[in-house]
């Protein structure tokens, strides 16, 4: 089990200066007098008490972390700037019998946003289109040429979700042509709010929610409550029944945890209790989803929704037709729903090719200059012909390889024109500074939030994007560098490593940022058994010092040190990971998964 003498033995086993990765280790701080609060408040062992007040959960909080509600935690849906005012036009589109339709970005969030807008609307007995743009042909985001077809299509009033709160110019081309817009978003905006109806944003300037962690799935969630309340107020539930929307908690979790939101106060209530509806595999299309990645149904956990779900969801916007994911989420046709998850699953199989091929040659370009091991604040790496659908994850990959902001280019050698995606490092705000970059004029499009952003550029432009991101970046890269701890919860044996230590932790979950997944320590152990498995992953079994072993797996290594480490088979190592649950034909089990390695020369004192 955990060392809960505790400090002493963890802080002495962080002699540990550096990792093979370059990463620094400590033990996450808590403060002492807050975890005895959860220890004699909440009956906690000490590892797991630490590990609660070191996410910053008060001793007054530890009840409404560890078992949220949504009566405790749900937010006034009219302390967000512009959500009475949307549930008063929608409703007064609706009683109108006016043509409604949903505007909804590609991606996992945008998908479940629509989704929950739809269910909402057909349990009052209305159908709601939806509108998703093509990534390639149309780019992110609302656009003149949308709006002049929804108008064209006979729509009076547009709903956008997951996008709009920077579309400006669009939304002021919807108003010149008599098209009615509300937009629902939750990214980085303008001082000044597009021209439309109402712009719900808990991100939005002069907005006191305090709703800043949600989704848009999230903030769509509180509007349906908004919608339900005003309702009651119309009478419109006099002979009908007023919607359920706990029954749509699965789709608000799904949008939270795909767009990685911070997991705390209410955005962690609608996590948690969303994956407890998920458990029951009543919608559909995740239903047959889950089985089209052939994954068995039970209790569902983050690792459903980032991992086998969202990606597939992800890959209809990404490399086939965007509005898959919203038509699989929102249909109650199982025959429906399983066509679409089958073309989805083939769809992710086809984007896994194409994401290998597009990253393998970032790599190249990149370390063939050394922009990765330098001192620049950002990485900013283009090439003719990459996908656009691929380049944020690749972005991801590398970001986590590097410890930087990532910038991925996909270039039309034809036109000059790059369409890139970029993910960013703890503590440097990416969204704000290609917000910056538009307003310079150096882009011709872009925007984000503070750990992901997209952006539309001319080539010859991206040396100047460069320099202007490496120097607004620059003192927030320092500040970053010297945060970049690899945190650890626990230092433990490889016997301690096991079900039930994993059962406890996971009274934490659901995780995220905010709430990152508990982490722990192992020293004096060696990789045997290694082995090399495709994708550059190295399984093996980590043995301690009195024999004691545990599975365990590192994703995506083979080539870095850590992973040469490990295939060596050597001893004496210090491993850094996560324990993830076993369940293969029924042994219950865990896994250890790695996440950093030291090698002992590395070890001072």
């Amino acid at each position: 089990m955990a060392d809960d003498s505790g400090s002493q033995t963890l802080n002495a086993f962080l002699g540990v200066s550096r990792s093979l990765s370059g990463r620094a280790w400590r033990q996450r701080p808590a403060d002492a007098a807050t975890t005895r609060a959860h220890m004699q408040g909440l009956g906690l062992e000490e590892p797991l008490a630490r590990a609660l007040a070191s996410r910053g959960v008060r001793a007054d909080q530890g009840t409404d972390f560890l078992a949220p509600t949504l009566r405790a935690l749900f937010p006034d849906p009219s302390s967000f700037m512009d959500m009475d005012a949307a549930a008063d036009a929608i409703l007064d589109a609706l009683q109108a019998k006016a043509s409604i339709h949903v505007f909804a970005d590609y991606d996992v969030d945008g998908a479940s946003s629509a989704a929950l807008l739809v269910r909402w609307f057909r349990s009052v007995g209305a159908e709601l289109p939806i509108y998703v743009p093509d990534r390639i042909k149309e780019g992110y985001g609302p656009s003149a040429a949308a709006f002049d077809t929804l108008k064209a299509s006979g729509a009076d009033l547009v709903v956008t979700v997951d996008c709009g709160a920077a579309a400006n110019e669009a939304l002021a081309h919807a108003h010149s042509i008599g098209l009615n817009v509300v937009v629902i978003d939750h990214h980085l905006m303008r001082h000044e709010p597009p021209k439309a109806l109402a712009v719900v944003n808990p991100n939005r300037p002069g907005c006191n929610s305090g709703q800043g962690n949600l989704a848009a799935a999230g903030v769509v969630f509180v509007l349906l409550a908004a919608l339900n309340r005003e309702g009651r107020k119309r009478g419109l539930f006099a002979n009908q029944p007023e919607p359920d929307i706990r029954q749509w908690l699965d789709l608000a979790a799904l949008g939270a945890i795909c767009d990685v939101t911070g997991l705390t106060g209410f955005n962690r209530a609608l996590t948690g209790l969303g994956l407890k509806v998920m458990s029951d595999w009543k919608n559909p299309g995740l239903r047959a989803l889950l089985a089209a990645a052939g994954a068995e149904q039970g209790p569902a956990k983050s690792n459903h929704a980032g991992f086998i779900l969202g990606p597939r969801i992800n890959a209809g916007g990404r490399i086939g037709r965007s509005d898959l994911g919203a038509r699989l989420l929102s249909t109650d046709d199982p025959v429906e729903a399983e066509r679409l998850a089958i073309e989805l699953d083939a769809l992710n199989l086809s984007r896994r090719d194409v994401e290998k091929a597009v990253t393998d040659a970032a790599v190249r370009k990149v370390e063939a200059t050394g922009a990765h091991a330098d001192e620049s604040a950002v990485v900013v790496v283009a090439g003719d012909d990459w996908h656009p659908g691929v380049v944020g994850i690749v972005a991801g990959r590398l970001r986590e390889r590097w410890r930087k902001p990532v910038i991925v280019v996909g270039v039309d050698p034809v036109t000059g024109l790059g369409k890139g995606s970029g993910r960013s490092q703890p503590g440097m705000n990416l969204g704000r500074a290609i917000q910056a970059a538009w307003e310079e004029g150096i882009l011709l499009a872009g925007g984000g939030h503070a750990m992901a952003a997209g952006l539309t550029v001319d080539s010859a432009r991206l040396g100047e994007l460069t320099a202007f991101l490496n120097d607004r970046l620059a003192h927030e890269r320092i500040e970053a560098v010297a945060q970049d701890w690899l945190e650890i919860d626990a230092l433990i044996e490889p016997a301690g490593a096991n079900r039930a230590l994993f059962e406890s932790f996971e009274q934490l979950a659901p995780f995220g940022p905010a709430n990152p997944e508990p982490v722990f320590a192992l020293t004096g152990v060696q990789a045997r058994e290694p082995v090399q498995m495709n994708g550059g992953h190295v399984r093996c079994r980590l043995v301690g010092p009195d024999g004691s072993s545990v599975r365990a797996i590192a994703w995506r290594c083979a080539d870095l040190p850590g992973g040469q480490a490990l295939l060596s088979g050597q001893g004496g190592l210090s491993i850094v990971g996560r324990l993830k649950a076993d369940d293969w034909n029924g042994r219950r089990g865990v896994q250890f998964e790695i996440e950093d390695v030291s090698d002992p020369r590395m070890i001072q004192g």
